[in-house]
Order: C-alpha cells, then structure tokens, then sequence
C-alpha cells in the first residue's frame, strides 16, 4: 500500500477522485436536507406547478399570453422579453461605444472633450439611477391627446412611444427574420469563398442580387402572413383620447434600451479607444504610403486590427451588460428575472423557479460568449503581424 500511495499519478487520482465525490456528498446532503425541510414546511416539491395557469397579467409581450396561461409560458414570455431587450441594447451600446471611442482618439480638441465628458458622466453615474432618470423623463411626455405625430407617424408620448410597424402575424415575422439571416449567412459564405476570385463588376453584381432576392422573399413572406384585410404597413392615427394602429414601444421597455445603450456605451468606447491606441501608427502610416485615404486606413486598417485586439474584452462586457437587462425590475419591465419573481411570490416553489432562472442566463450568457468566441478565433491574427 506503501508503494501505490508513493506513485505519484496514482496519489494525485485518488485524491482528485477524493475530491469529486466530497463535492457530490454535499450535494446529495443538502438535496435530502431542503427535501426534508420542505416536507416539514407542507411544501411540494417538483416542476408540476409549471403546467397550472398563473392568474396574473404581463404588461409587455412578444407572444399570445393571458391570465389562463401556464407558467411554463409566462417563463417563456420573461426570456424572449429579456433577449429582446438584449437584442436592441447591445447593438445600440456598440454603435455608441465605437462612436465614442473613435471620438477620443480623433486628435480632433472639441470630439475628445465631448467623448471625455460622455464617458465620465455616464461611466460614473449607477445603471439604476440612470434607469429611473430616463423613465421619469419618458412619463413626462406629453398625454397622447396633447400630443403630435412627427416625421409622418412617430409620436412620443407619456404612455408610450408609437412608430409605424406591420400588419403582420408573428410566424411570418419569424419567416422573414430566418430568410434575412439566412442571406446574412450565404452573403458572408461568398464573400470568404468566392467574392475574392471575382472582378469588382461581377462580385458587386452578386451582391446586389442577393440582396434584392433577400429583400423580396421577405417582404413577400410579410405580405403572404399579413392580418387579413389590412395593409401591409400600420400607422399610428389619433384616435379619441389615445394613438390607434402602429406598434407602441412602453416607457419601461424605453427606458431600459436607453440607460443599457447609454451607460454600456460608455464602457465600450474606452475598450474601443483601447484598441485604437494598441494599432501601432506604422499601420496607418504604411496605408498613407499607399495613398489610401483617411476614411479607407480607418475602416480598413485601424478599425479591423482595434477590434481583432478588444474582442476577448469586449464579449466579457457584453455578457456583463446582457446580466444588467434584470434592471428592468426596478421599473416593472416584465424580464426574466420579473417574471420568475412574481412567480415565486404566487407559486411559492423557490428553488425550481431560482434553478429555472440561474440555468436560464447561465444558457443565454454561456451562448453568447461561445457565439463571439468562434467570431474571435475566426478574425484573429496568428503569428506576429502587429509587431512593428
């Protein structure tokens, strides 16, 4: 026994088996002890509650949802709002942050004080305090009666904001989004595998047609799925005491896509300014040479090589801003985490509902760093391009 204990391979496999089956231990025993804990309480235990109707209403959602529905569906309705809201805020925070960032490093005296000031103001400002600016200041629009549209059909008012929208169902909504980012894909696919052998004429012209046929399936998929009888394009009208037709985005859904987009902007310019400051200036000064122009070194040189050197900082802040979308609770933003919270409090079944919500945005988060992680290791550099 001496002489296996003295192996070291050995010693290190049972002492990492050792450890395996401590962690497992535990788990089991704090299993038997909420178990019997629950037991004690009256409590049922289990996931069976999913399937009973909730009796209460969701302010905002993107699918058919009333008081009759089951939990599974209100928990359903808390993700697609949260990846929603996700969906608008962080492309929203990157325009602004890469704005920003090339603001700060424009050597322009006037667009660094105003990036400067954008960034310490909001950087140093809390997320929630902004949230509650923003959504005070969007109730104090005007009521809809007093209020005007503008630009042909956008009205901004206390109760919301209306903009024109479509007369569509949501499945062909769907239809033309997977038609768009189907093209999305192939125009991507082409322009790595075939694009490059092409002259400039045929490759332009390629891609013109595939974005007129990309356009035209989806529109046709909008117009074939649209409500019957109506148009395809629904615009607000001032109807009585309030807007009629159009789609009217909340002030609370507003106000979280604003304090997001705003304060992670903020972040984001500085990883962005970063990146800027990290291109060697031998890049720009060798594309001056070849008599590029400042528009082409920046979107050519200085903005690919910026970005291939921020990406592994930049999906850590993404994923840290798509945690901040539960803000919305703070406002009654009917998210993930308000959904899972109100059903806590009717429910009363706490541990599935937080188990629920931590492998929910354990899944979401864990998605999108795998999705920018293979972005990363295909944009790249290997070897030693940078070093000049």
């Amino acid at each position: 026994m001496a002489a296996i204990l003295k192996n070291r391979r050995i010693r290190d496999s049972v002492l990492q088996v050792a450890f395996v089956a401590t962690i497992l231990l535990t788990i089991v025993v704090a299993a038997i002890t909420a178990r019997a804990n629950l037991d004690a309480q009256g409590l049922t235990s289990g996931f069976g509650f999913l399937e009973r109707s909730t009796g209460w209403r969701i302010s905002f959602s993107l699918i058919e949802y009333s008081t009759s529905s089951p939990y599974w569906k209100a928990i359903l309705v808390g993700i697609l709002n949260s990846l929603f809201l996700g969906a608008i805020a962080l492309p929203l925070a990157t325009v602004i942050g890469v704005t920003v960032g090339v603001m700060r490093t424009s050597g322009n005296g006037m667009a660094e004080l105003v990036g400067v000031t954008y960034v310490e103001t909001f950087r140093n400002v809390p997320l929630i305090l902004q949230l509650l600016f923003w959504y005070t200041l969007l109730l104090a629009l005007p009521t809809p009666r007093d209020a005007t549209l503008i630009l042909g059909g956008i009205a901004f008012t206390g109760r919301g904001i209306y903009i024109p929208g479509l007369n569509v169902t949501g499945g062909s909504a769907f239809v033309a989004t997977v038609v768009v980012i189907a093209g999305a894909a192939l125009a991507l696919w082409l322009k790595a595998r075939r694009w490059p052998d092409l002259n400039l004429v045929h490759a332009r012209r390629e891609r013109r047609v595939l974005w007129g046929g990309v356009v035209g399936l989806a529109v046709v998929a909008m117009w074939i799925g649209r409500i019957p009888e109506t148009s395809l394009m629904s615009i607000p009208e001032q109807r009585g005491l309030n807007f009629r037709e159009g789609i009217r985005i909340s002030p609370e859904l507003m106000a979280c896509i604003i304090a997001i987009s705003i304060y992670g902007g903020a972040y984001i310019a500085e990883i962005i300014r970063a990146g800027f400051n990290a291109v060697p200036k031998g890049q720009s000064e060798a594309g001056r040479a070849l008599g590029l122009t400042n528009w082409q070194i920046f979107s050519r040189i200085r903005l690919p090589l910026a970005v291939r050197i921020v990406m592994p900082t930049l999906i850590n802040q993404y994923v840290w801003l798509f945690k901040a979308t539960t803000i919305g609770i703070a406002i009654s933003f009917t998210d993930f985490f308000m959904v899972i919270s109100t059903a806590i409090n009717q429910s009363g079944q706490t541990l599935e509902l937080i188990g629920i919500l931590m492998g929910g945005f354990l899944i979401i988060n864990y998605s999108i760093a795998w999705v920018l992680n293979r972005v990363n290791d295909a944009i790249k550099l290997r070897g030693t391009q940078l070093r000049i």
